[in-house]
Protein backbone atom coordinates (compact mmCIF):
# COMPACT_ATOMS: atom_id res chain seq x y z
CA UNK A 1 0.00 0.00 0.00
CA UNK A 2 2.81 2.28 1.03
CA UNK A 3 4.29 1.49 -2.17
CA UNK A 4 1.65 2.56 -4.46
CA UNK A 5 0.88 5.61 -2.18
CA UNK A 6 4.92 6.53 -3.31
CA UNK A 7 4.32 5.94 -6.88
CA UNK A 8 1.36 7.87 -7.02
CA UNK A 9 2.61 10.92 -5.29
CA UNK A 10 5.74 10.41 -7.59
CA UNK A 11 3.44 10.68 -10.29
CA UNK A 12 1.34 13.71 -8.99
CA UNK A 13 4.57 15.58 -8.87
CA UNK A 14 6.10 14.52 -12.37
CA UNK A 15 2.70 16.14 -14.04
CA UNK A 16 3.24 18.97 -11.58
CA UNK A 17 6.39 19.46 -13.04
CA UNK A 18 5.42 19.28 -16.45
CA UNK A 19 2.92 21.55 -16.13
CA UNK A 20 5.13 23.82 -14.33
CA UNK A 21 7.57 23.16 -17.69
CA UNK A 22 4.45 24.24 -20.02
CA UNK A 23 3.57 27.63 -17.68
CA UNK A 24 6.82 28.76 -17.88
CA UNK A 25 7.97 28.33 -20.95
CA UNK A 26 4.77 29.63 -22.63
CA UNK A 27 5.58 32.90 -20.03
CA UNK A 28 8.75 33.38 -21.56
CA UNK A 29 7.76 32.72 -24.98
CA UNK A 30 5.05 35.35 -24.49
CA UNK A 31 8.30 38.15 -23.55
CA UNK A 32 10.38 36.67 -26.10
CA UNK A 33 7.53 37.54 -29.02
CA UNK A 34 7.04 41.02 -27.70
CA UNK A 35 9.15 44.45 -28.31
CA UNK A 36 8.97 46.73 -25.32
CA UNK A 37 9.05 50.20 -27.42
CA UNK A 38 9.78 53.51 -25.01
CA UNK A 39 8.80 56.68 -26.94
CA UNK A 40 8.29 60.41 -25.32
CA UNK A 41 4.71 60.80 -27.01
CA UNK A 42 2.17 61.64 -24.30
CA UNK A 43 0.31 64.45 -25.85
CA UNK A 44 -2.30 64.09 -28.51
CA UNK A 45 0.66 62.27 -30.89
CA UNK A 46 0.68 59.86 -28.57
CA UNK A 47 -2.49 58.65 -30.05
CA UNK A 48 -1.18 58.94 -34.03
CA UNK A 49 2.10 56.87 -32.44
CA UNK A 50 -0.37 54.41 -30.84
CA UNK A 51 -2.68 54.00 -34.43
CA UNK A 52 0.87 53.25 -36.03
CA UNK A 53 1.71 50.51 -33.25
CA UNK A 54 -2.14 48.68 -33.43
CA UNK A 55 -1.74 48.72 -37.57
CA UNK A 56 1.55 47.33 -37.22
CA UNK A 57 0.30 44.70 -35.09
CA UNK A 58 -2.49 43.66 -36.92
CA UNK A 59 -0.17 43.00 -39.71
CA UNK A 60 0.37 40.02 -37.38
CA UNK A 61 4.16 40.08 -37.12
CA UNK A 62 6.72 37.34 -35.15
CA UNK A 63 7.36 40.07 -32.79
CA UNK A 64 4.38 42.32 -31.62
CA UNK A 65 4.74 46.19 -30.47
CA UNK A 66 4.53 46.99 -27.03
CA UNK A 67 3.88 51.07 -27.23
CA UNK A 68 5.24 52.27 -23.95
CA UNK A 69 4.85 56.50 -23.68
CA UNK A 70 6.93 57.89 -20.99
CA UNK A 71 7.28 61.80 -20.45
CA UNK A 72 10.77 63.29 -22.10
CA UNK A 73 12.13 63.99 -18.39
CA UNK A 74 10.84 60.69 -16.68
CA UNK A 75 12.58 58.69 -19.61
CA UNK A 76 15.50 60.37 -20.15
CA UNK A 77 16.12 60.12 -16.37
CA UNK A 78 15.27 56.26 -16.45
CA UNK A 79 17.61 55.28 -19.55
CA UNK A 80 20.92 55.75 -17.75
CA UNK A 81 19.53 53.35 -14.81
CA UNK A 82 17.66 50.49 -16.69
CA UNK A 83 20.59 50.52 -18.61
CA UNK A 84 23.69 50.20 -16.40
CA UNK A 85 20.98 47.67 -14.11
CA UNK A 86 20.65 45.12 -17.26
CA UNK A 87 17.11 44.66 -16.18
CA UNK A 88 13.95 46.40 -17.93
CA UNK A 89 15.97 47.80 -20.91
CA UNK A 90 13.66 48.98 -23.79
CA UNK A 91 14.42 47.39 -26.87
CA UNK A 92 13.77 50.27 -29.35
CA UNK A 93 13.59 53.81 -28.12
CA UNK A 94 12.47 57.05 -29.42
CA UNK A 95 15.31 60.26 -28.47
CA UNK A 96 15.66 63.55 -29.69
CA UNK A 97 18.48 63.55 -32.59
CA UNK A 98 20.52 66.23 -30.15
CA UNK A 99 20.86 63.43 -27.39
CA UNK A 100 22.79 60.38 -29.58
CA UNK A 101 25.92 62.01 -29.49
CA UNK A 102 25.65 61.77 -25.80
CA UNK A 103 24.28 58.74 -25.74
CA UNK A 104 27.28 57.26 -27.48
CA UNK A 105 30.14 59.06 -25.89
CA UNK A 106 28.60 57.50 -22.72
CA UNK A 107 28.29 53.98 -24.25
CA UNK A 108 24.88 53.12 -24.07
CA UNK A 109 24.00 52.48 -27.74
CA UNK A 110 24.41 49.23 -29.76
CA UNK A 111 24.64 50.19 -33.74
CA UNK A 112 22.38 49.23 -36.52
CA UNK A 113 25.68 48.94 -38.55
CA UNK A 114 25.30 44.75 -39.48
CA UNK A 115 21.59 44.56 -39.23
CA UNK A 116 20.72 46.55 -41.98
CA UNK A 117 21.65 44.09 -44.36
CA UNK A 118 18.34 42.45 -45.13
CA UNK A 119 16.61 45.86 -45.25
CA UNK A 120 18.37 47.59 -48.46
CA UNK A 121 15.61 50.04 -48.43
CA UNK A 122 16.51 51.44 -44.97
CA UNK A 123 19.38 53.32 -46.39
CA UNK A 124 20.24 57.49 -46.87
CA UNK A 125 18.59 58.52 -50.25
CA UNK A 126 15.22 56.76 -48.80
CA UNK A 127 15.09 59.36 -45.71
CA UNK A 128 15.70 63.50 -45.37
CA UNK A 129 19.44 64.00 -45.28
CA UNK A 130 18.96 65.84 -41.96
CA UNK A 131 17.34 63.20 -40.01
CA UNK A 132 19.30 60.72 -41.58
CA UNK A 133 23.23 61.85 -41.48
CA UNK A 134 22.92 62.87 -37.64
CA UNK A 135 22.82 59.23 -36.96
CA UNK A 136 25.99 58.39 -38.35
CA UNK A 137 28.81 58.91 -35.85
CA UNK A 138 32.36 57.84 -36.72
CA UNK A 139 31.36 56.21 -39.72
CA UNK A 140 28.87 54.34 -37.75
CA UNK A 141 24.82 54.15 -37.90
CA UNK A 142 23.45 54.71 -34.30
CA UNK A 143 19.91 55.33 -35.39
CA UNK A 144 17.07 55.37 -38.09
CA UNK A 145 14.91 58.69 -38.19
CA UNK A 146 10.95 59.05 -37.60
CA UNK A 147 11.09 62.84 -38.48
CA UNK A 148 11.94 66.03 -38.82
CA UNK A 149 10.22 68.37 -37.13
CA UNK A 150 11.09 72.30 -37.45
CA UNK A 151 10.37 76.09 -36.09
CA UNK A 152 8.65 77.85 -38.84
CA UNK A 153 6.48 81.27 -38.99
CA UNK A 154 2.81 81.26 -38.76
CA UNK A 155 1.48 83.86 -40.50
CA UNK A 156 -2.45 85.57 -40.23
CA UNK A 157 -3.38 85.74 -44.07
CA UNK A 158 -5.71 88.64 -43.52
CA UNK A 159 -3.51 90.85 -40.98
CA UNK A 160 -0.46 89.88 -43.95
CA UNK A 161 -2.81 91.43 -46.95
CA UNK A 162 -3.12 94.28 -45.07
CA UNK A 163 -0.23 95.25 -43.55
CA UNK A 164 2.91 93.45 -45.71
CA UNK A 165 0.91 92.67 -48.76
CA UNK A 166 4.17 91.91 -50.82
CA UNK A 167 6.44 90.12 -47.81
CA UNK A 168 6.02 86.63 -49.24
CA UNK A 169 6.41 87.69 -53.02
CA UNK A 170 9.72 85.64 -52.64
CA UNK A 171 8.55 83.09 -50.13
CA UNK A 172 10.55 84.41 -47.95
CA UNK A 173 9.48 86.88 -44.64
CA UNK A 174 12.44 88.51 -43.82
CA UNK A 175 12.64 90.47 -40.32
CA UNK A 176 13.36 93.68 -41.54
CA UNK A 177 9.56 93.03 -43.06
CA UNK A 178 8.71 92.32 -39.87
CA UNK A 179 9.35 95.20 -38.89
CA UNK A 180 7.95 97.49 -41.42
CA UNK A 181 4.54 95.90 -40.64
CA UNK A 182 4.75 95.65 -37.16
CA UNK A 183 5.34 99.45 -37.36
CA UNK A 184 2.69 100.26 -38.98
CA UNK A 185 0.32 97.87 -37.54
CA UNK A 186 1.01 98.61 -34.05
CA UNK A 187 -0.92 102.42 -34.43
CA UNK A 188 -4.07 99.78 -34.85
CA UNK A 189 -2.92 97.78 -31.81
CA UNK A 190 -2.25 94.79 -33.95
CA UNK A 191 1.51 93.14 -32.64
CA UNK A 192 3.46 92.56 -35.55
CA UNK A 193 5.33 89.40 -34.37
CA UNK A 194 4.62 87.33 -31.12
CA UNK A 195 8.08 85.99 -29.60
CA UNK A 196 7.54 82.51 -28.56
CA UNK A 197 9.74 79.80 -27.52
CA UNK A 198 12.90 82.12 -27.52
CA UNK A 199 15.58 79.14 -28.02
CA UNK A 200 15.19 78.03 -31.62
CA UNK A 201 13.94 81.37 -32.48
CA UNK A 202 17.60 82.44 -31.21
CA UNK A 203 19.75 79.65 -32.39
CA UNK A 204 17.91 80.11 -36.12
CA UNK A 205 19.17 84.08 -35.91
CA UNK A 206 22.37 83.18 -34.51
CA UNK A 207 23.27 80.14 -37.56
CA UNK A 208 21.61 82.70 -40.24
CA UNK A 209 24.32 85.48 -38.98
CA UNK A 210 27.53 82.49 -39.35
CA UNK A 211 27.11 81.49 -35.57
CA UNK A 212 27.01 77.98 -34.04
CA UNK A 213 26.65 76.29 -31.31
CA UNK A 214 30.60 74.55 -31.15
CA UNK A 215 33.55 75.50 -33.37
CA UNK A 216 34.90 71.88 -33.04
CA UNK A 217 32.53 69.64 -31.45
CA UNK A 218 33.82 69.69 -28.11
CA UNK A 219 34.33 73.55 -26.94
CA UNK A 220 30.59 75.73 -26.44
CA UNK A 221 30.54 79.14 -28.83
CA UNK A 222 28.07 81.38 -27.03
CA UNK A 223 30.02 84.32 -25.88
CA UNK A 224 30.23 85.75 -29.64
CA UNK A 225 29.86 88.92 -32.06
CA UNK A 226 26.94 86.63 -33.80
CA UNK A 227 25.04 85.62 -30.41
CA UNK A 228 25.41 89.16 -29.63
CA UNK A 229 23.72 90.16 -33.17
CA UNK A 230 21.15 87.72 -32.34
CA UNK A 231 20.18 89.25 -29.10
CA UNK A 232 20.26 92.72 -30.14
CA UNK A 233 17.98 92.36 -33.07
CA UNK A 234 15.32 90.48 -30.85
CA UNK A 235 16.11 93.62 -28.08
CA UNK A 236 15.19 95.91 -30.86
CA UNK A 237 12.06 94.29 -31.77
CA UNK A 238 10.40 94.60 -28.20
CA UNK A 239 12.35 98.00 -27.76
CA UNK A 240 10.75 99.58 -30.75
CA UNK A 241 7.03 97.56 -29.87
CA UNK A 242 7.08 95.24 -33.01
CA UNK A 243 6.87 92.34 -30.61
CA UNK A 244 4.70 91.37 -27.82
CA UNK A 245 5.06 92.60 -24.56
CA UNK A 246 6.64 90.70 -21.22
CA UNK A 247 3.80 88.69 -20.05
CA UNK A 248 1.81 88.90 -22.81
CA UNK A 249 0.49 85.61 -24.45
CA UNK A 250 2.01 85.52 -28.02
CA UNK A 251 -0.41 82.15 -29.03
CA UNK A 252 -3.30 84.48 -27.58
CA UNK A 253 -2.50 87.40 -29.20
CA UNK A 254 -2.00 85.37 -32.80
CA UNK A 255 -5.10 82.98 -32.24
CA UNK A 256 -7.33 86.38 -31.63
CA UNK A 257 -5.94 88.08 -34.51
CA UNK A 258 -3.82 90.62 -32.79
CA UNK A 259 -0.49 89.73 -34.43
CA UNK A 260 0.50 89.65 -37.87
CA UNK A 261 3.25 86.66 -37.28
CA UNK A 262 3.63 83.78 -34.80
CA UNK A 263 6.51 82.10 -34.64
CA UNK A 264 6.37 78.46 -33.62
CA UNK A 265 6.68 74.02 -34.24
CA UNK A 266 5.14 72.75 -37.26
CA UNK A 267 3.33 70.77 -34.12
CA UNK A 268 1.14 73.65 -33.75
CA UNK A 269 -0.54 73.95 -36.51
CA UNK A 270 -3.57 71.25 -34.96
CA UNK A 271 -3.61 74.31 -31.89
CA UNK A 272 -4.51 76.65 -34.59
CA UNK A 273 -7.07 75.05 -36.11
CA UNK A 274 -9.30 75.01 -33.02
CA UNK A 275 -9.28 78.77 -32.94
CA UNK A 276 -12.16 80.36 -34.30
CA UNK A 277 -12.11 82.87 -37.33
CA UNK A 278 -8.35 82.74 -37.70
CA UNK A 279 -7.27 82.49 -41.18
CA UNK A 280 -3.73 81.37 -41.10
CA UNK A 281 -0.61 80.22 -43.44
CA UNK A 282 2.42 78.86 -42.92
CA UNK A 283 5.92 79.61 -44.26
CA UNK A 284 9.90 79.41 -43.35
CA UNK A 285 11.21 81.46 -40.39
CA UNK A 286 12.06 84.45 -40.24
CA UNK A 287 14.98 85.12 -42.05
CA UNK A 288 17.78 87.94 -41.85
CA UNK A 289 18.60 88.00 -45.31
CA UNK A 290 16.51 86.18 -48.24
CA UNK A 291 19.74 85.01 -48.93
CA UNK A 292 20.44 82.06 -46.30
CA UNK A 293 17.12 80.25 -45.00
CA UNK A 294 17.72 78.44 -41.68
CA UNK A 295 14.91 76.43 -40.15
CA UNK A 296 15.70 75.13 -36.56
CA UNK A 297 14.53 71.28 -36.42
CA UNK A 298 14.99 68.12 -34.45
CA UNK A 299 14.02 64.76 -34.77
CA UNK A 300 12.94 62.17 -33.31
CA UNK A 301 15.13 58.82 -33.90
CA UNK A 302 15.10 55.19 -33.04
CA UNK A 303 18.13 54.15 -31.10
CA UNK A 304 18.06 50.59 -29.54
CA UNK A 305 20.06 50.83 -26.39
CA UNK A 306 22.68 47.70 -25.47
CA UNK A 307 20.96 44.91 -23.78
CA UNK A 308 23.16 41.34 -23.65
CA UNK A 309 20.04 39.52 -23.64
CA UNK A 310 18.57 40.97 -26.62
CA UNK A 311 18.12 38.20 -29.24
CA UNK A 312 18.78 38.37 -32.91
CA UNK A 313 15.16 37.33 -33.90
CA UNK A 314 13.85 40.00 -31.51
CA UNK A 315 16.37 42.64 -33.37
CA UNK A 316 15.32 41.53 -36.55
CA UNK A 317 11.82 41.89 -35.54
CA UNK A 318 12.40 45.44 -34.06
CA UNK A 319 14.08 46.11 -38.12
CA UNK A 320 10.69 45.05 -39.41
CA UNK A 321 8.74 47.72 -37.78
CA UNK A 322 10.98 50.58 -38.47
CA UNK A 323 10.45 49.30 -42.63
CA UNK A 324 6.56 49.01 -41.72
CA UNK A 325 6.85 53.04 -40.33
CA UNK A 326 9.08 54.11 -43.82
CA UNK A 327 6.40 53.28 -45.71
CA UNK A 328 3.45 54.04 -43.39
CA UNK A 329 4.34 57.54 -41.80
CA UNK A 330 1.35 59.21 -42.90
CA UNK A 331 -0.62 59.13 -39.68
CA UNK A 332 2.73 60.68 -37.72
CA UNK A 333 2.19 63.50 -40.75
CA UNK A 334 -1.36 63.57 -39.44
CA UNK A 335 0.19 64.01 -35.80
CA UNK A 336 1.92 67.82 -37.46
CA UNK A 337 5.19 65.92 -38.24
CA UNK A 338 7.13 65.58 -41.30
CA UNK A 339 8.03 61.97 -41.29
CA UNK A 340 11.83 61.75 -41.91
CA UNK A 341 10.91 58.66 -44.99
CA UNK A 342 10.95 60.11 -48.45
CA UNK A 343 8.09 57.66 -49.63
CA UNK A 344 5.52 59.78 -47.59
CA UNK A 345 6.03 62.58 -50.76
CA UNK A 346 4.15 60.07 -52.68
CA UNK A 347 1.13 60.50 -50.85
CA UNK A 348 -1.49 62.75 -51.93
CA UNK A 349 -2.98 63.09 -48.31
CA UNK A 350 0.46 64.25 -47.05
CA UNK A 351 1.27 66.78 -50.08
CA UNK A 352 -2.21 68.57 -48.75
CA UNK A 353 -0.91 69.20 -44.65
CA UNK A 354 0.47 72.50 -44.27
CA UNK A 355 4.25 71.70 -42.92
CA UNK A 356 5.33 68.99 -46.22
CA UNK A 357 6.68 72.29 -48.25
CA UNK A 358 10.05 71.84 -45.97
CA UNK A 359 10.50 68.29 -47.24
CA UNK A 360 8.69 68.27 -50.38
CA UNK A 361 11.34 70.93 -51.75
CA UNK A 362 15.07 69.56 -51.68
CA UNK A 363 16.43 73.09 -51.33
CA UNK A 364 13.90 73.94 -48.28
CA UNK A 365 15.51 70.30 -46.81
CA UNK A 366 18.70 71.89 -46.89
CA UNK A 367 17.76 74.68 -44.38
CA UNK A 368 16.88 72.27 -42.25
CA UNK A 369 19.79 72.61 -38.89
CA UNK A 370 20.02 70.18 -36.58
CA UNK A 371 22.29 71.69 -33.61
CA UNK A 372 23.99 68.20 -32.67
CA UNK A 373 26.41 68.70 -30.06
CA UNK A 374 26.70 66.41 -27.48
CA UNK A 375 27.01 68.89 -24.79
CA UNK A 376 23.66 70.51 -26.66
CA UNK A 377 21.43 69.87 -23.44
CA UNK A 378 23.86 72.47 -21.34
CA UNK A 379 23.66 74.91 -24.30
CA UNK A 380 19.89 74.39 -24.24
CA UNK A 381 19.78 75.16 -20.56
CA UNK A 382 21.78 78.11 -20.34
CA UNK A 383 20.28 79.42 -23.82
CA UNK A 384 16.47 78.97 -22.07
CA UNK A 385 17.89 81.43 -19.30
CA UNK A 386 19.47 83.71 -21.46
CA UNK A 387 17.45 85.11 -24.20
CA UNK A 388 14.05 85.82 -22.66
CA UNK A 389 15.66 87.66 -20.09
CA UNK A 390 17.58 89.69 -22.44
CA UNK A 391 15.17 90.04 -24.86
CA UNK A 392 13.24 91.94 -22.27
CA UNK A 393 15.60 94.19 -21.10
CA UNK A 394 16.27 92.25 -17.47
CA UNK A 395 19.72 91.12 -18.41
CA UNK A 396 22.78 93.16 -19.83
CA UNK A 397 23.63 91.40 -23.48
CA UNK A 398 27.06 91.16 -22.57
CA UNK A 399 26.80 89.75 -18.84
CA UNK A 400 24.59 87.53 -19.68
CA UNK A 401 26.48 85.50 -23.26
CA UNK A 402 29.53 85.59 -20.66
CA UNK A 403 28.06 84.00 -18.13
CA UNK A 404 26.10 81.07 -20.21
CA UNK A 405 29.18 80.75 -22.11
CA UNK A 406 31.04 80.06 -18.43
CA UNK A 407 27.99 77.73 -17.14
CA UNK A 408 27.99 75.53 -20.18
CA UNK A 409 32.10 75.23 -19.84
CA UNK A 410 31.88 74.25 -15.89
CA UNK A 411 29.09 71.70 -16.41
CA UNK A 412 31.05 69.77 -19.40
CA UNK A 413 34.11 70.03 -17.11
CA UNK A 414 31.84 68.35 -14.33
CA UNK A 415 30.63 65.58 -16.81
CA UNK A 416 34.31 65.04 -17.71
CA UNK A 417 35.19 64.32 -14.23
Amino acid sequence: MKKKIVFMFSILIVFAMALSGCSSSSSSGSTKKEILYWNPFTGPDGENMKQIVDEYNKTNPEFKIKNVSITADDMYTKIPTVVNSGKGIPDLTIVHAERIKQFVGNDLLTTFDDKLADYPEIKAENYVPAGWNIGDIDGSRYSVPLDVHSFVMYYNKDLLEKYAPNALDDNVITFDEIREAGEISRKDGITGIGLTWTRPIFLSIYNQLGGDITSDGETPTLDTPEAKEALELLKGLVDDKISNKDGEDPGQLFKSNKAIFYPEGIWMQNSLNEAEKLNWGITSFAQVSPDKIVNWTSSHQFVMFKDENRSEEKTKGMIDFLDYIRENSLPWAQAGQNPAALSTLDNPEFKELPQSFLVEDPKLQESLKIFDYKYNGFVAEEVDKLVGDAMFGKLEIDKGLANAQKAVEDKIANNNK
